[in-house]
């Protein structure tokens, strides 16, 4: 019989994550960990907790995964990122779960949003749900086809009935300010190229002063104020309000990009 339940993770320089999230699924029957020549610990790290590891050049998040998916043999596949753990609660639910034949094909998870160390419940980010346990054959990851190198995004197709666990999928996002700024920065970059193909390049001065000004403060009055986000304290504060200027820059670069500087 194929063994029941599979993990798979991509994994690039993850040295810092990757042990702590392979020891909360210890349990599963085969862990599969694609890895894109990292430099770090990663792979000894990997290793030591019996997966079996794969060297590929990054082909995209989606592709990744998928290739992760494929390697699995197990009848049932967990999918993680390498900073996601799961609760103890939720180790127990899915290891009491899956031997019993359950009647859903795919389970969302509740992803609990940890930024600079604090569990993040309000402004939309919880409960989160991710769509990340899979009958293996019936679930692959989707994305643009203009865009594999997406950072964040990328969903699961899958076929059949689907349910939600009941506890927490632990998300390790941002411990650090720096780190969050300079993810931001590179996400902006990538989602300006969507709106670039979108044709959002906000042309006209009301369309520029609109997105680059208007856009972003609305998103934070809505998730800041009327989304309660100020309930999550001085890191509720920094989350929302730099992620409002994420949503400016991607704006203004869309527009940088796609405008030749005039002659002085």
């Amino acid at each position: 019989m194929p063994p029941m339940l599979s993990v798979a993770i991509i994994t690039l320089n993850e040295e810092e994550n990757l042990g702590r999230t392979l020891a909360s699924v210890s349990f599963a029957d085969e862990i599969i960990v694609i890895d894109s020549n990292s430099t770090d610990r990663t792979v000894e790290i990997a290793e030591s907790f019996g997966a079996k590891v794969f060297q590929e050049p990054w082909q995209g998040f989606a592709a990744q995964k998928n290739s992760a998916i494929a390697k699995c043999s197990g009848v049932w596949v967990l999918s993680l990122d390498a900073d996601e753990e799961l609760s103890p609660e939720l180790r127990t639910q899915i290891r009491t779960l899956l031997p019993s034949n359950p009647p859903a094909d795919a389970y969302f998870l509740k992803r609990r949003n940890l930024f600079l160390g604090r569990w993040i419940k309000h402004g939309g980010y919880y409960p989160d749900p991710k769509l990340r346990l899979f009958r293996r054959a019936a679930a692959n990851f989707t994305s643009s086809p203009k865009f594999q190198d997406r950072p964040v995004h990328e969903t699961i197709s899958f076929d059949g009935s689907s349910a939600t666990l009941d506890y927490d999928l632990i998300h390790h996002a941002y411990p650090t300010l720096e780190n969050y700024l300079e993810h931001m920065d590179r996400y902006s970059t990538l989602g300006a190229k969507l709106l670039i193909a979108n044709g959002r390049t906000s042309k006209s001065w009301l369309a520029f002063y609109w997105n680059v000004l208007f856009v972003p403060h609305w998103t934070f009055t809505w998730n800041y104020i009327f989304r309660l986000g100020f309930l999550d304290g001085r890191e509720g504060l920094l989350l929302h309000l730099y992620h409002s200027a994420y949503v400016s820059w991607k704006y203004a670069k869309a527009w940088h990009t796609t405008h030749a500087p005039r002659g002085r």
